[in-house]
């Protein structure tokens, strides 16, 4: 059995190549519909894709690349310590004490000593 295409093999130039890998990078759009719509069998612009996506970024025909950019951080707006307070009343006497939440394990000795 033979064929009458046999032997034949078609070029597609680099602009063509990424103008149909452009079509396929549409949101929605079918490899196959587009390969269709070019006359090219669908596996043909996948395995354009394939090695698009193997090859460097510089080397995709069509393709922009990457380019970061700086965000700028929000100012960070420094909260406000907190704090331990305690209030002791000991007949007509009211102490009022307040305390950094940072060192609350020394207020908890302080505390400790004071009502042995």
């Amino acid at each position: 059995m033979t064929s009458d295409k046999a032997g034949i093999r078609r070029r597609y130039s680099g602009d063509f190549k990424a103008q149909v890998m452009a079509e396929c990078d549409v949101p929605g759009a079918s490899v196959a519909k587009v390969a269709m719509s070019h006359g090219i069998n669908t596996n043909v612009v996948h395995g354009w894709r394939k090695l698009a996506r193997e090859a460097t970024p510089a080397a995709i025909p069509g393709r922009q690349a990457f380019l970061p950019i700086p965000v700028p951080q929000p100012a960070e707006q420094a909260a406000p310590e907190r704090s331990i307070e305690a209030e002791l009343r000991r007949g007509a006497l009211t102490m009022k004490i307040t305390w950094p939440v940072s060192a609350a394990v020394d207020f908890a000795a302080w505390t400790r000593e004071l009502l042995r």
